[in-house]
């Protein structure tokens, strides 16, 4: 697909996904039809079999949709320790990878003696809204990560100390009860690594992936409900292809970080901006609610707060910050609200942007704008660059250049400028300007007042307001030329998706499963209220993958 037909949905890829809808859908659509007539229409029409497809292209006993990381280990657990034939669908038209392998790699070590010291940890964040059993479930499974981890051949390192954020994220709570309660993994080459070698083992067992799928519908028994298999469209081949699942299929479908509509509609706070996997457009959404799923966490996040390009060439954004100290936040009104110094941990520093003003009837920071001068400008660079040390993200080297968003930031921020993505004016009333070009509520008077407030702590040494380190305190240039660039939340992932079950088999609103149908990874995360498990969303992956390819594995064929 195109780089622009993956971002969204063009009305060609509209009209054949409705025609794959109806086709997956239409013992369902035949029972609506029937339900005052009499209660044996949906046995009628499974005991035909009109519902199923005449042919199928592709046969497997597990179908893995999704080649993220969750999507990786069902795979590999699927077809090794299961020996299943598994068959995945990805819809990048090569490689595959997903956010976790371009990530940091690291992912969360729970021993043996710190198992229900963990457990009462995710209670404690979580707030009762992760049931207990799933608690129980999901560090029974990730106290054997390193075993696995081992197993594959995995290159990591267990350490105390993480690259993002602190072990536990919440380790703070209840006195410090929690502190030291797991460990994490350091991968040397981060997830580019990483994926590079399970992706060997996946090739090793001959798991075949089909790339370049979209538009995928499941395919539902009326009668039963059991999820049989899936259609899918492939590259421009306009004809469906049906895949049979004789076991199970396995949702491995991400977030949905690039779907406007999902997000508008499920996060707490909007617009809300990611720097990721470009295919994580959230069709999974789509596909378990055509089949009767309830959807869970959909407000949840793992996210902190980073530059957005304003970009509709390059939709995305981008971690950087000012390396010099003349720089200053303010909100959509031009108002500072908050030590720079101190804007949230990597993995929840969004909700330092959750603040709705009823005066102007929406979130007053988002967006936010970075606003400095000429002398930080001149610091250094503001992001990363291919070959760095934190190399990864959507413009890591690693990537294939149909993969990749971008090639990093420039060595001297100049780039970033002439692409428009920094703003730069001679005064402050031109760069508020600008601001207001982009957001009407900038107001130039008051950004003026905010920068001669700043100024004047700096002379006096102190943040009367939001008490920044006294070291950090230098003054904004008197004269220009000013910069700014956009603050949104967002740099991760969303965690919402179907609910599951301890086995990872998805329900229905009455908490029955689907039968033959899973959710694993990011695409239904098991932690809610607040993302608090560092290494989490790799642990994720792990976790629920393997739980999920060995329930499924253990079912007898649908069609014995």
């Amino acid at each position: 697909m195109k780089k622009d037909e993956q971002l969204g949905v063009s009305r060609r890829s509209f009209l054949k996904g409705a025609g794959l809808a109806a086709a997956a859908m239409a013992g369902t659509a035949a029972l609506a039809g029937c339900a005052n007539e009499s209660a044996g229409g949906a046995d009628t029409l499974a005991n035909t079999g009109d519902w199923l497809p005449q042919t199928w292209d592709y046969e497997c006993d597990l179908l893995v949709i999704g080649y993220g990381g969750a999507g990786m280990w069902a795979s590999l657990i699927g077809a090794d320790e299961c020996g299943q034939q598994v068959l995945v669908l990805e819809k990048a038209p090569e490689r595959g990878g997903g956010n976790s392998s371009i990530n940091n790699g690291e992912w969360t070590i729970v021993e043996e003696s710190e198992k229900e010291r963990f457990k009462d940890y995710i209670r404690a964040f979580t707030k009762g809204k992760t049931p207990d059993a799933m608690i129980e479930a999901w560090v029974e499974e990730c106290a054997r990560n390193t075993e696995y981890a081992d197993k594959y051949g995995m290159t990591y390192e267990i350490v105390d100390t993480a690259l993002a954020g602190a072990i536990p994220e919440y380790y703070k709570l209840d006195e410090e009860k929690f502190a030291g309660c797991c460990r994490l993994s350091s991968v040397e080459g981060f997830g580019m690594k990483t994926f590079h070698e399970l992706d060997a083992k996946r090739a090793e067992l001959g798991v075949e992936i089909l790339f370049d799928c979209h538009d995928e519908h499941l395919i539902q028994n009326p009668a039963t409900k059991e999820i049989v298999g899936a259609y899918t469209l492939i590259g421009d081949d306009e004809t469906p292809k049906a895949v049979k699942a004789r076991k199970g299929v396995i949702m491995t479908c991400g977030g949905f970080e690039f779907n406007e509509e999902l997000k508008n509609k499920y996060l707490k706070i909007y617009p809300f901006k990611f720097e990721g996997w470009r295919y994580n457009t959230g069709d999974g959404i789509y596909m378990v609610q055509e089949v009767g799923a309830n959807l869970w966490h959909m407000d949840n996040v793992i996210s902190m707060t980073s530059m957005y390009t304003r970009d509709p060439e390059n939709d995305f954004s981008i971690l950087a910050s000012p390396w010099g100290n003349s720089y200053i936040w303010v909100n959509r009104l031009g108002k500072r609200y908050v030590n720079e110094k101190a804007t949230g941990s990597p993995h929840n520093g969004w909700h330092t942007l959750m603040s709705f003003n009823d005066e102007i009837c929406d979130f007053d920071r988002i967006p936010s704008w970075c606003v400095f001068d000429q002398a930080t400008f001149e610091a250094g660079k503001m992001g990363t660059s291919q070959g760095d040390s934190f190399e990864c993200g959507n413009f890591a080297s690693d990537l294939p250049d149909e993969l990749r968003d971008w090639d990093g930031w420039s060595q001297d921020n100049q780039a970033e400028v002439d692409k428009g993505w920094i703003m730069k004016a001679d005064t402050l009333d031109d760069l508020a300007a600008q601001m207001k070009e982009w957001d009407s509520w900038m107001d130039a008077e008051t950004l003026k007042a905010t920068v001669e407030e700043y100024n004047g702590y700096c002379a006096a040494g102190a943040d009367a307001r939001f008490d920044r380190p006294a070291s950090t305190l230098e003054p904004i240039a008197e004269e220009g030329p000013y910069y700014a660039y956009a603050i949104y939340p967002g740099s991760c992932s969303t965690l919402g998706g179907p609910e599951k079950n301890v086995n990872g088999q998805v329900l229905d609103p009455a908490g029955n499963p689907i039968p033959r149908l899973y959710a694993a990874g990011c695409f239904g995360n098991f932690q809610d209220h607040s993302y608090g498990i560092t290494g989490g969303n790799n642990a994720e992956n792990m976790v629920w993958g393997r739980i999920c390819a060995r329930h499924a594995a253990s079912l007898e064929n649908w069609d014995a």
